[in-house]
């Protein structure tokens, strides 16, 4: 039996990553049990204190097992926790050296979403994959640049341990838990019971391009400006530098640092975004959309556009406009 325990951390923690992990895990213990087996997991809530305010006030969450009591477990799962990272941390780094001594022991970690921030603080991610909501991309990658933040997909799997990325997303990643450590039947029964799109591997086409300004270099700033309202033209690295009076090597290298993006990344990401609304609101064709974006090969956009959200132009219109839908 896998001893899983799920942290109730101090802050405003995602209750659906929390209930929705227990639940699941625990429906696989009602199956086997339905089929004269033993539990497959021994489940427990992990929190810092008996009772762990969420929301405000609105509900609480009662751990039934405090931390510092598990001596050794098979697995742990960082739930999402909202509001400023720093903070969070602060408030929870009693669990950092357990989580440690934990996966020292043997122990599997499984972050949630913007829970890779946490996970991320006690330095066991440094040189590894992680994924995380794509919205807060930018600023993981400030934070923790040593970490491989693979920003397009839906979870990672490195030396037992385990990321997801945005929201419920967290589903794909549980099931996946369950199809390693149950089997894949089982793991495909939990998927239809739940109604969970099991197999999912992007969340590229669900990333909205904002692009990284939470920076100080002005220049590169008006750099992002004019590449977002002139993205239609003919834009070139050489005319970037000569407009704000830089030199290429130093634009691109400063334009990089700035944005976690090349220019030409950037205008790419830039052109695409714009293409994806298209799709999403007109009754444009293709080859209108990619006109009006700037793009007059249709192979590369095609190439670009799925390399950015992991459709093709096609698939992705009928996947988000309804009216051609309908």
């Amino acid at each position: 039996m896998k001893h899983i325990s799920i942290l109730v951390p101090y802050g405003t923690s995602s209750i659906s990553n929390i209930e929705g992990a227990h639940q699941l895990f625990a429906e696989v213990n009602n199956m086997f049990v339905a089929q004269g087996r033993e539990p497959m997991f021994d489940l427990h809530m992990v929190g810092l204190a008996s009772e762990t305010p969420q929301r405000n006030g609105m509900f609480t969450i009662k751990p039934d097992v405090l931390f510092g009591d598990v001596k050794k477990t098979d697995l742990i799962i960082i739930p999402a926790v909202h509001g400023n990272p720093m903070e969070t941390i602060e408030a929870n780094k009693a669990l950092l050296p357990w989580i440690k001594e934990q996966y020292k022991q043997g122990a599997e970690l499984a972050s949630l979403c913007i829970g890779a921030f946490f996970l991320a603080s006690t330095g066991l991610l440094n040189g590894k994959k992680c994924a995380t909501h794509w919205r807060t991309a930018n600023d993981f990658r400030q934070m923790y640049p040593e970490v491989n933040l693979v920003d397009d997909k839906i979870m990672t799997e490195e030396d037992g341990i385990y990321t997801s990325g945005g929201a419920y997303s967290y589903l794909n990643l549980i099931i996946y838990l369950i199809e390693k450590y149950a089997g894949r039947d089982i793991a495909i029964m939990m998927a239809k019971a739940f109604m969970i799109d099991i197999d999912k591997v992007s969340q590229s086409p669900f990333i909205m391009f904002q692009g990284q300004k939470k920076h100080e270099d002005e220049p590169i700033k008006k750099a992002q400006e004019f590449i977002e309202s002139n993205y239609q033209d003919k834009i070139t690295v050489e005319g970037l530098a000569d407009m704000l009076a830089l030199g290429r090597r130093n634009l691109e290298r400063r334009f990089k640092k700035a944005t976690s993006n090349t220019i030409v990344e950037y205008l790419q990401r830039v052109k695409i975004e714009a293409a994806k609304k298209d799709f999403e609101t007109s009754r444009k064709n293709i080859n209108e959309v990619m006109y009006d974006v700037g793009y007059s090969d249709t192979k590369a956009f095609r190439t670009i556009f799925r390399k950015i959200t992991g459709l093709s132009p096609i698939e992705y219109r009928n996947k988000y406009n309804k009216a051609l839908v309908a």
